[in-house]
């Protein structure tokens, strides 16, 4: 096979699906390699967790930059580039990064959204999918635009919501979905499969009769 992708995990917390990504990038078939996991808080979980792995942790705080976010994507692409970063995960990440840095890396940053998206964009979003009554709930992976929680959508899944849910089972339900899509996306992309074109993601070997994203149901 062709040599597999160099990636870097952004994460600000625990880093679940930051793990899935890892478990599936250890089989040796699998196009990605996490090579890199950075964090903008030095005490995030997730970096001890993945140093358990053996991959490179490393920090950038944000805190450090006294509000210039600029600055600190700055610092934050020297670490990427420094160690040969060809994608971008983001896992948690809770920062919004700017058009600086998304046209840097154009097309090379992705995404895990808690919703089906465009619906139910930002936070607390199983809380909001009650309220609205909705059926179905999801997870959506998308390339990162300078938008928080736009960018064409690579894959999504679904779950039923049912009558009994509260926030926390629809929310274990749906983190479950996360832990499937991810890793299929990322590979995805790293193969060269998913593409951008006008605003929107083609995958190829795909039906040609099936347009938009693939839609996983468990």
């Amino acid at each position: 096979m062709s040599e597999r992708k160099k990636i870097a995990v952004l994460i600000s917390g625990r880093g679940s699906n930051m793990a899935s990504l890892i478990s599936a990038s250890m089989d040796p078939s699998y196009p990605a390699e996490i090579a890199l996991v950075i964090s903008n808080k030095p005490g995030a979980a997730g970096l001890e967790r993945a140093g358990e792995f053996g991959i490179e942790t490393a920090t950038v705080d944000h805190t450090e930059f006294s509000g210039d976010r600029q600055a600190f994507e700055r610092a934050l692409d020297e670490k990427l580039k420094a160690r040969g970063i060809e994608f971008v995960a983001l896992a948690g990440f809770m920062r919004l990064l700017s058009s600086w840095f998304v046209t840097q890396w154009r097309d090379r940053v992705i995404n895990i959204h808690p919703a089906l998206l465009p619906s139910f964009k930002g936070l607390h979003t199983h809380e909001r999918a009650l309220e609205e009554g909705v059926k179905l709930h999801g997870a959506t992976v998308h390339f990162v635009s300078a938008e928080m929680d736009d960018g064409p959508i690579i894959i999504q899944g679904a779950v039923p919501v049912l009558e009994d849910d509260t926030p926390d089972t629809l929310g274990e339900r749906v983190l479950a979905v996360e832990h499937k899509i991810y890793p299929k996306a990322l590979a995805l992309v790293a193969s060269g499969r998913a593409k951008v074109k006008d605003h929107r993601v083609a995958i190829a070997g795909e039906d040609t009769e099936q347009a938009g994203p693939v839609l996983i149901w468990p």
